[in-house]
């Protein structure tokens, strides 16, 4: 009997030996899974290292670069600064030779032989109608001159357009620092502006100061504290100005001299006589005879006003985001009384309480909603609108989607239901202002909706790695699906996460993309781009007919603008 107990104790302790034999085995095998991981790593921070170096490497040749692109710009200025000089002198030289050439006479009065200094330059000073036969006389300046060549006089001859246009600053000025409102959906200033270069001739001009002083007003006029109001009212007025600009004007190669035929140089009288003659609309973008024949400096100001548009589109967008930042932190986690009573909840149509859940999320409707008064009270395109929303709707995604990513709390059954009703009132306000207004901004909600979708489903245990990535989430990675199911936790049932196949699976998948060098990252990034070109802005929104927008009565009293009082029958 002795004997069978100790054959007993030595079995149990053979049997509990040969546990710990396996348990170190699968010590072991961790511990080297562990050593390669780490020897991995390792390799991987040694040529990020490098790359961070041959980074460095090339930062400092490309500052050298920049350091000599710096000096020869400034030789270049230098040398710029010398030829205006030189110019300058040149210019004084020939007014010096005018003078002298005023002084002789072609033919010597005492000797009968002709001057040597009027035969050098006759072909020149010489007039075709001087009567050789007449007693020589001592030439008058009405005689004499001629004139200058245009490469030294292009600067004399555009001072009187640039004078006339100073004139004309107050007018400017009213229109842009004025809010002059709308006409039937119509913006007024940039009708107006557009019908004063169209009648001042400032297309046509080739040196013309007049539309650096309206792009500088207009960025003067956008540095208020009330933008939420001022943005929306100048990004319908530069667009409309712009397509004004696209529709009308015509390059044509930079000629130096204006067409005689084109519609600017017709003048004011002549466009309401062509326009009478014509069904067709005095500005049109099929009326190809009514287009300006436009100098570079129309040319680049259409591109300063393109810029004009992006900048306060991206400034509209940017105070967007900020606003609705603080609101979305609150939407991203459901209240603790609503976690509290999400058990004890009825059984509406989303499983939860109604009470306080919606509070937050209400609040994003709300902003919404003023956002899009704001914009409809200023008459901003729809093609403007849907590129805001859109990319609201964008960043709105992403900051939902790297939340739930990065806080452990928020990857909860209850918490998935809580976005979820948050984003069924997105999608009703979606449907309510309609495609015209939201575009695609319930497609830019995908990952996060997808996201959401995965948190409430029940039996995940029996989803395989297929089916979640192409029935539940078709849009997430595996790394992004494999972070959210291993910080899942099930706070109202008690459910559990995916199997622990495929979490090895997605494990696998996920390590190899690391030795691969794939991106680590698992967040989304926020699109910083400007939607949109010229092109499409041309096209999408609808022509405006300046003729069709009546002056206000408060520019009744300025001087130079009488003439868009004159012809109501255009103007009108």
């Amino acid at each position: 009997m002795l004997l069978q107990n100790q054959l007993d104790c030595s079995l149990k302790d053979i049997a509990t030996l040969q546990g710990s034999l396996t348990e170190m085995a699968e010590l072991k095998r961790e511990n080297h899974y562990l050593k390669s991981s780490v020897e991995s790593l390792g390799k991987r921070n040694s040529e990020l290292e490098n790359k961070v170096l041959e980074a460095r490497k090339c930062s400092g040749d490309t500052l050298e670069k920049l350091r000599d692109s710096e000096a020869k710009c400034i030789q270049l200025q230098k040398s710029l600064h010398n030829l205006e000089e030189k110019l300058s002198n040149l210019q004084d030289e020939n007014h010096v030779l005018r003078q002298k050439a005023l002084s002789v006479s072609p033919m010597n009065s005492h000797s009968g032989v002709l001057n040597p200094f009027s035969e050098k330059h006759s072909g020149v000073l010489a007039l075709p109608n001087i009567d050789q036969k007449a007693v020589p006389e001592t030439p008058t300046p009405t005689k004499f001159l001629v004139p200058l060549p245009h490469s030294l006089t292009g600067s004399r001859r555009t001072r009187i357009p640039v004078e006339r246009h100073e004139e004309h600053h107050e007018l400017l000025s009213r229109c842009i620092n004025e809010n002059l409102e709308f006409q039937n959906g119509k913006p007024i200033a940039a009708c107006i502006i557009y019908k004063c270069l169209l009648h001042w001739h400032a297309f046509e001009a080739e040196r013309t100061a007049i539309f650096d002083y309206i792009i500088e007003a207009i960025n003067d006029a956008l540095k208020v504290d009330n933008e939420n109001d001022i943005f929306p009212y100048w990004l319908s007025n530069t667009s409309a100005l712009l397509c004004l600009l696209q529709r009308n004007l015509r390059s044509n190669g930079f000629l130096t001299t204006p067409s005689r035929r084109s519609a600017g140089s017709l003048g004011l009288s002549g466009r309401i006589v062509q326009s009478l003659k014509s069904p067709s609309k005095l500005i049109g973008p099929e009326d190809s005879l009514m287009h300006v024949d436009a100098r570079y400096p129309a040319i680049l100001f259409k591109q300063q006003l393109t810029a004009c548009v992006e900048k306060i589109f991206g400034m509209i967008r940017d105070n967007l985001k900020k606003e609705i930042l603080p609101l979305l932190n609150h939407c991203i986690q459901a209240p603790k009384s609503t976690r509290a009573s999400v058990g004890r909840a009825s059984k509406s149509p989303g499983g939860i309480s109604q009470q306080p859940l919606s509070t937050h999320w209400d609040s994003i409707i709300r902003f919404l909603d003023s956002l899009m008064d704001r914009l409809r009270q200023n008459y901003v395109p729809s093609f403007f609108i849907r590129k805001l929303i859109t990319q609201l709707f964008s960043f709105i995604n992403i900051q939902l989607f790297n939340s739930l990513l990065l806080r452990r709390e928020c990857c909860t059954f209850s918490n998935g239901e809580y976005v979820k009703s948050g984003l069924a009132l997105l999608e009703k306000w979606i449907a309510d202002v309609t495609e015209e207004y939201a575009g695609t901004s319930w497609h830019e909600l995908n990952y996060i909706r997808q996201a959401v979708g995965f948190l409430v489903i029940h039996q995940k245990r029996k989803k395989s790695l297929e089916e979640i990535r192409q029935d539940l989430c078709p849009a997430l990675s595996v790394r992004q699906i494999y972070r959210i199911c291993t910080m899942y936790w099930d706070d109202k049932y008690s459910t559990q996460s995916v199997s622990k196949e495929v979490v090895a699976t997605m494990r696998d998948i996920v390590n190899k993309d690391s030795q691969n060098l794939v991106s680590n990252s698992f967040l989304l990034d926020d699109d910083l781009s400007i939607p949109f070109s010229t092109e499409d802005i041309s096209k999408a929104i609808p022509a405006v007919d300046p003729a069709d927008v009546e002056a206000p009565q408060a520019l009744h009293q300025l001087p130079s603008a009488q003439f868009l009082f004159q012809h109501p029958e255009v103007f009108s």
